[in-house]
């Protein structure tokens, strides 16, 4: 008997950001037509190099970047831009960022920096009690005993764990992470990442996690979309996606992780100016498997180079977005 699927708990539809270039420059085309659901629950790893427009997907989810065209909807409603409406769905939707010494004020003790938030939205329960309770699901026990402390006398991981504390402080019910182990320690990363899961198993908790790490999605994410100037070019579940990847990129990505069989993929040139988007596959200029003719044997070469390929859906089948996956009949 064949489940349904939860509804997703946010959703991009169509989604745009452009940016205007200055002094008559063209406009930078940074979200280019991007389905993508996440469900409850669930864990999806948004992966690509930088600049590829994660970062700033990520910030239209949060309603940081309003969306040119295209919508987000959260609960199955559609997000609101006006002021309060917007201020009780940050409420529910938390951001963590990858520099917890950029993300706490050095002036504040860990007490006053995982409180703000509550006093932000007018928390009118018992304060000192939430914020126990934050710290200690996100690993600081006894709570009591980091109220006191500033940044600087935490290690890189416990500041990280109290940037997470000032998330989980409002109870919400799904959380962005961009980059979220990159400035820590290898010995730590594995703690943060097993904390996130935790939380997920605990309270219900989605999460988006951004990163350039596939070896990262590998170890956290239940779905994983890769991300190439604007555009998702793979999605599906992570075991498949990593273990028998079919777009071009996602294969040299996984081809430079220290586990990886066989010499590395290296990708010539750096990833095209987002407002001179080729036309054809937009992965086209940089693609091994164009450059080696294996694309020109299965029949798709001008295809790659001509005809644009159609915004994958975002409702979790795994998709690919390329001629050659296609032509070549890869499953």
């Amino acid at each position: 008997m064949t489940t349904t699927p939860p509804a997703p708990l946010l959703s991009a539809q169509a989604l745009k950001v452009a940016f205007p270039g200055r002094r008559g420059a063209a406009t930078a085309r940074a979200v280019d037509g991007v389905d993508l659901d996440i469900r409850p629950g669930e864990i999806v790893a948004l992966v690509g190099e930088s600049g590829c427009g994660k970062t700033t997907l990520a910030r239209s989810l949060l309603g940081l970047v309003p969306p040119t065209s295209g919508r987000v909807t959260f609960g199955g409603e559609p997000l609101d831009y006006a002021g309060r409406a917007l201020k009780a769905y940050r409420k529910r939707v938390q951001l963590v960022l990858q520099d917890p010494s950029g993300s706490l004020n050095p002036r504040h003790t860990v007490y006053d920096a995982v409180a703000e938030g509550l006093r932000i939205h007018g928390h009118a329960g018992d304060e000192r009690a939430a914020v126990s309770g934050a710290l200690a699901r996100a690993g600081l026990r006894p709570p009591e005993r980091f109220f006191l402390r500033y940044p600087h006398e935490l290690s890189g991981g416990q500041r990280q764990r109290v940037v997470i504390a000032g998330a989980l402080v409002l109870e919400p019910e799904l959380i962005v992470a961009d980059e979220p182990v990159a400035s820590l320690d290898a010995s730590v990363r594995g703690e943060i990442l097993a904390l996130l899961l935790r939380l997920r198993d605990e309270l219900g908790l989605s999460a988006l996690v951004v990163t350039h790490d596939l070896g990262l999605a590998w170890n956290i994410a239940d779905r994983v979309a890769v991300m190439y100037l604007g555009r998702i070019v793979e999605t599906g579940d992570v075991e498949q996606i990593l273990t028998a990847p079919r777009h071009p990129y996602t294969q040299a990505l996984l081809s430079v992780l220290p586990e990886a069989d066989g010499e590395p993929v290296i990708l010539t040139g750096e990833p095209p100016d987002p407002s001179k988007v080729p036309s054809g596959c937009r992965f086209h200029a940089r693609c091994q498997i164009l450059a080696s003719g294996e694309a020109e044997r299965a029949g798709v070469a001008d295809a790659c180079r001509t005809e644009d390929l159609p915004v994958l859906d975002g409702d979790g089948r795994t998709q690919v977005a390329c001629h050659w996956a296609a032509g070549a009949g890869l499953p």
